[in-house]
C-alpha cells in the first residue's frame, strides 16, 4: 500500500509586494492553520515516511510546522525545486521517482498545480483551499502506479472543515 498526501501551503502574506514570490512568508492565519492541520493529522496518526516541499518559504514553513506537530524531524523535510511552478507531469515525476521503500509520501506545494493533480488522481474536480490536504491510498508497491491506477481510498481535509 502506498499513501500520497498532497498539502497546499497555508495562507501567505501579501504585505510586501516587493518581496520575491519564493520569499513570501505565511501570514498569521497561515501559521495558525499549518499548526492546526499538523495537530489534526497527529490525532489521526498520520506519519509520512518522507515529506518533500517546494523551496518557496510559504510551502517550506507549512511543511515544517506540520512536521513539528506529527513528530517528524523538521530537518528531514526535503526541498525539491521541481515542486515550485510545476506542471502535473512534473509532480507525477517526483512521485514516480520516490524510493519504493517509502510507503507514505507527503508533498507540500502550490496551486493551481496541486488542485490539478488532486483532481486528476480523484477523477473529480478538486479545489484545495490553503493548507488543505488530499490523501490517496493505492493498492500497489510501486509509486509508478500513481496516476495510472485508481486510488483505493481518497480523503480530503482543510483547516476550516
Amino acid at each position: 500500500m502506498k499513501t500520497l498526501y498532497l498539502v497546499r501551503h497555508a495562507k501567505a502574506s501579501r504585505d510586501d509586494p516587493a518581496l520575491p514570490d519564493r520569499e513570501r512568508p505565511l501570514d498569521e492565519r497561515g501559521l495558525h492553520d499549518a499548526a492546526r492541520m499538523g495537530k489534526r493529522l497527529a490525532k489521526h496518526h498520520v506519519k509520512p515516511d518522507l515529506i518533500v516541499s517546494s523551496p518557496a518559504l510559504r510551502a517550506l514553513t507549512t511543511a515544517q510546522r506540520i512536521a513539528a506537530e506529527i513528530d517528524y524531524p523538521r530537518k528531514h523535510v526535503l526541498v525539491d525545486d521541481s515542486l515550485y511552478a510545476a506542471h502535473v507531469e512534473d509532480l507525477l515525476a517526483v512521485i514516480h521517482d520516490t524510493d519504493p521503500k517509502v510507503e507514505r509520501l507527503m508533498l507540500c506545494g502550490h496551486n493551481p498545480e496541486f488542485s490539478a493533480l488532486a483532481s486528476r488522481l480523484a477523477g473529480a474536480s478538486i479545489d484545495l483551499a490553503t493548507c488543505a490536504l488530499a490523501a490517496f491510498d493505492y493498492d500497489s508497491r510501486s509509486w509508478a502506479d500513481v496516476g495510472t491506477i485508481e486510488p483505493a481510498r481518497t480523503a480530503f481535509d482543510a483547516p476550516r472543515s
